[in-house]
């Protein structure tokens, strides 16, 4: 975990605070998103104090997609705040690609 500082974007963009926010290791989250996976159970909850889930591969393709499949996904975070998420796009069997949005943090405190 480390403690790091945030820009909160407001809505009418006036005001962009800065707050102290704790975020996970992301080798911590990996780990956690790769046991889900193992298990292959849509799960929905909390990791890390963060708002998570995760959704199994389906069979069906996404919606307007070239894909055979819709891969398995792993999200964790808030978006514009700190926001990790993890996809098997290539397959069940193959590692997962990652995607972090970390931009809003301005320095990393501990």
């Amino acid at each position: 975990m480390a403690t790091v500082k945030i820009r909160i974007q407001t809505q009418n963009g006036e005001r962009a605070p800065i707050v102290p926010v704790v975020i996970p290791n992301i080798e911590d989250v990996v780990v956690f998103a790769k046991r889900l996976h193992d298990e292959g159970q849509l799960w929905v909850g909390e990791a890390f104090g963060w708002p998570a889930e995760y959704n199994p591969e389906k069979s069906d393709p996404p919606l307007d997609s070239k894909m055979t499949f819709t891969p398995a996904d792993f999200c964790i975070g808030e978006s514009g705040i700190w926001f990790c998420s993890l996809m098997w796009e290539n397959g069940k069997e193959e590692d997962p690609v990652a995607f972090l949005d970390d931009r809003n943090i301005t320095e990393t405190v501990s």
